[in-house]
């Protein structure tokens, strides 16, 4: 059997020391800080919760959805320590990432065979905004980059065994038209993005992973780009909405005083809260994982990143609630694999807004929806590390080596 294993842990531990001294990078310190957080409010049992994993440090006006730590946001803060040069068995907070696997490992050995679900707590924040079954796709990211990262054998055999169990579980509940838009979610497009992501990243392990199911989730990309329209995904700003605040006609006119319209069909719209900034920020991230995906889908990329000119259609829902922070991240990965001046200066505006909304303590935290902050936290990290990405970016990156 075959794995990848990344290099670049062994030779970026990049925990970024002396950050904080005079001339460091804003940047930098606002990574340094917020990872000094994470780690800071981990709970005993090696989880994160929506706004921390031990009671002592919730906002107590904070209305919590739910109570303990959970998966999904466990999964993502892990990731934002992995990214920032931490394994299991290298970095300086290597204990803590041993500690969060650990309790990823738990819930996915005791989840059943059959169902998608990896974790018996439902109605957290994190679910009800980017579906109920995030933990999974988060969980399956997670495993995916740990797999070969784990420092020993057996370690790596049970994290493959765990991440094929998810990788199963995903592949199995995909929907028909290709996503994983499934109800019980505010923007699950959001979750749909996780879910390939990860089933991509398993693939370039050496994970056993259908081609079939791949495959539909980049026609569900397709389409939701708007091929055959001559439009693409549009640009522009706001979204028409009713009284009810539902999505109208499942078009929206663009922001800068032109009449074009947006071709994305009403029901991908829907999936993505009627927010075109969601839905298309996880067109772009599917469309150019691969050298060959950015020359077949170079039209689309490019339609799609103009939308980035237009401030109207960057603020999203209008204000920075964590389904922001996580479009953001998707922008973020697929312009730094595509390059150049637009990513340039999309990734000097991320860094500066990013460092500008930091709290005091270290922390994001939401304006709208996802408010709790270790999601948003964990996403913000995540975006101002993207250039240090060990395992999308380039293939080069991955040696292959037997086991």
């Amino acid at each position: 059997m075959k794995s990848v294993t990344i290099g670049v842990f062994a030779t970026t531990v990049l925990l970024l020391a002396g950050a904080t001294q005079p001339g460091a990078d804003p940047a930098a310190t606002a990574v340094q800080k917020g990872i000094q957080w994470l780690v800071s409010v981990q709970g005993k049992d090696g989880g994160w919760g929506q706004d921390g994993g031990e009671t002592s440090y919730i906002r107590v006006t904070e209305h919590l959805e739910s109570t303990g730590n959970d998966v999904a946001n466990t999964a993502v803060a892990a990731l934002a320590l992995l990214h920032a040069g931490n394994t299991p068995t290298k970095g300086p907070y290597r204990a803590s990432v041993q500690r969060a696997m650990e309790f990823l490992l738990r819930n996915v050995d005791q989840s059943p065979e059959q169902g998608i679900a990896v974790t018996k707590v439902t109605g957290t924040q994190i679910q009800r905004k980017l579906g109920p079954y995030i933990d999974t796709f988060l969980t399956s990211m997670l495993l995916a980059e740990l797999d070969g990262n784990t420092g020993d054998p057996n370690s790596n055999a049970r994290v493959r065994l765990a991440l094929q169990k998810c990788v199963d579980k995903i592949e199995k509940n995909q929907l028909k038209d290709g996503s994983w838009n499934i109800a019980g979610g505010w923007a699950p497009v959001l979750g749909t993005s996780m879910a390939s992501r990860s089933l991509f990243v398993a693939q370039q392990k050496g994970a056993r992973v259908e081609t079939a199911v791949v495959d539909r989730a980049a026609v569900y990309a397709k389409q939701q780009a708007g091929v055959g329209s001559g439009v693409g995904a549009g640009v522009g700003g706001g979204v028409g909405r009713g009284s009810g605040g539902g999505v109208g006609s499942g078009t929206y006119a663009a922001g800068r005083g032109d009449s074009a319209t947006l071709a994305i069909p009403s029901a991908g719209l829907a999936a993505s809260a009627g927010v075109p900034l969601y839905q298309s920020a996880q067109v772009l991230e599917q469309l150019s994982r691969t050298a060959a995906d950015r020359r077949d889908n170079d039209r689309e990329i490019k339609t799609i990143t103009k939308q980035l000119n237009s401030p109207a259609f960057v603020r999203g829902f209008g204000s920075m609630g964590g389904e922001e922070f996580y479009s953001y991240l998707n922008v973020s990965d697929s312009l730094h694999r595509v390059g150049g001046e637009d990513w340039n200066k999309w990734n000097g505006q991320m860094k500066t807004q990013l460092t500008t909304l930091q709290n005091d303590d270290g922390s994001w935290a939401g304006q709208h929806c996802i408010t709790g902050r270790v999601a948003v936290t964990s996403a913000a990290i995540l975006t101002m590390l993207v250039e240090r990405d060990p395992v999308v970016p380039a293939a080069a990156k991955l040696t292959k080596t037997s086991k």
